[in-house]
């Protein structure tokens, strides 16, 4: 990876992209400490946020905000509206046979389904803004809460988020066009690394706290990181292919076809989507359980019923673990199921005069890639799964660690943008010293 960034740096063209793409996350990183929104008292709100978002929805959101949400910062809703924005669409794109058409007419077609993207992502923006002032306005964080200035201060606060989660998505697109990656994943992979310094500093504390056992556990703890690191490297370079064989036709005197191929299925094709699906759908409980907090005094059934509840569904329960692990493998299967059709490669082999050997066209070959996706799909969805639960295990363990319930998916996302930008460079480098016919 240093000497692929070594080599890109030399050239002219990509150096100015990497530069590029640094002032983007400069810029973002600013929008995300620096710039707090009006209105606000930010001592206030994060000491809230540190006290109530540690097993809900709002600690999730504040990670891949790189700790932008606990300060009330421009940038505060970060990417998560244009993330949740493209699922909802890739969703529909499958469910709605507009949007499939729209989907298959190429270019032209692409550009209208971004378009409705930013929509439903602006649409999304309102709506968590809207939430998120709510939020704060409960944890008496907004200075001005009553009367004419309290309606100023919360149109202020919204369009202040708003415009910030549209920034963004601007952002991302210029890096996309000017820059080096995929601008949204930069950016996720911009406010999760951000987040690394506080994760190191509460396990330094743990050690300094209590040495005899965190001192050990600190050194198992990296050492295990960097075995996720180079397992998930390892799975992510995986694949399973299958060979597939075409038929000899000749036409006049020339013979076409006869060449082996194959057709590569990778083992983690659906990323990290499902772990992120998985987590919000766990997480969901929690923080629905914040807009109805329990009474001071602790003696009523609700007091009671409520402390049971958030103990089930606390990252540091096993429950947690359990019902984690198996919305991975669901949603993974789900997420596998839309974006490989079976029936749509037997008939495009067909097609082409291609078989897979020993397996005849039609419905058996639709069948066999059926068996031989659902095997790979079930290894994936385990992979996934256990390095989203290793984390919430430790934090059980150990507690004085901190949230670790978000740990596996910050290194797999992390890892994965890593690996996707190193390929984006390499290819650039491969294009720029590739040397032309007329050479």
């Amino acid at each position: 990876m240093l000497e692929t960034i070594r080599n890109a740096w030399k050239v002219q063209e990509t150096r100015k992209k990497l530069l590029y793409t640094l002032l983007i996350i400069f810029i973002f990183r600013i929008g995300s400490v620096l710039v707090p929104a009006p209105f606000l008292d930010t001592q206030v709100l994060g000491e809230w946020m540190s006290a109530n978002s540690e097993n809900n929805a709002l600690g999730y959101l504040n990670l891949f905000s790189g700790g932008s949400m606990s300060k009330a910062t421009v940038f505060a809703l970060s990417i998560q509206p244009f993330i949740n924005a493209s699922i909802i669409v890739q969703l529909l794109t499958y469910a709605l046979p507009p949007l499939e058409r729209l989907s298959k007419e190429g270019e032209e077609g692409r550009k209208k389904i971004d378009k409705i993207s930013s929509i439903v992502s602006l649409v999304l923006a309102v709506f968590m803004a809207f939430a998120y002032y709510l939020t704060m306005k409960n944890a008496k964080a907004v200075t001005y809460r009553t009367g004419f200035e309290g309606v100023f201060a919360a149109v202020v606060i919204m369009a202040v988020f708003i415009t910030g989660a549209m920034a963004v998505v601007w952002l991302g697109n210029r890096v996309n066009e000017k820059g080096i990656g995929n601008g949204v994943s930069i950016l996720i992979f911009t406010g999760i690394i951000a987040n690394g310094p506080s994760a190191i500093v509460s396990m330094i504390e743990a050690a300094k706290n209590k040495p005899n056992p965190y001192v050990f556990v600190d050194l198992f703890v990296l050492i295990l990181a960097v075995f996720i690191i180079g397992f998930i490297v390892f799975m992510n370079e995986s694949e399973r292919r299958i060979p597939i064989q075409y038929a000899k036709r000749v036409v006049g005197r020339k013979q076409y076809g006869g060449q082996s191929t194959h057709i590569p299925i990778k083992v983690c094709m659906s990323g990290v989507m499902p772990i992120i699906f998985a987590n919000a759908f766990v997480s969901l409980p929690m923080t629905i359980a914040l807009f109805f907090p329990p009474n001071t005094n602790g003696t009523s059934w609700w007091d009671k019923f409520y402390a049971g509840f958030t103990q089930i569904f606390s990252y540091r329960s096993p429950v947690y673990a359990v019902v984690l692990f198996f919305l991975i493998i669901g949603f993974n299967y789900f997420y596998v199921s839309m974006q490989y059709n079976p029936v749509e490669i037997a008939n495009n082999l067909r097609q082409s005069n291609g078989g897979i050997p020993g397996i005849r066209p039609g419905k058996p070959t639709s069948d066999y890639i059926q068996r031989v996706l659902s095997k790979i799909t079930l290894v994936g969805a385990v992979f996934l799964g256990i390095i989203a639960v290793i984390p919430s295990i430790f934090g059980a363990i150990f507690p004085d660690l901190g949230n670790l319930a978000l740990g596996g998916t910050s290194i797999l996302i992390v890892v994965s943008v890593a690996l996707e930008t190193v390929r984006t460079l390499e290819s650039q480098i491969m294009m720029r010293h590739h040397k032309g016919f007329l050479e």
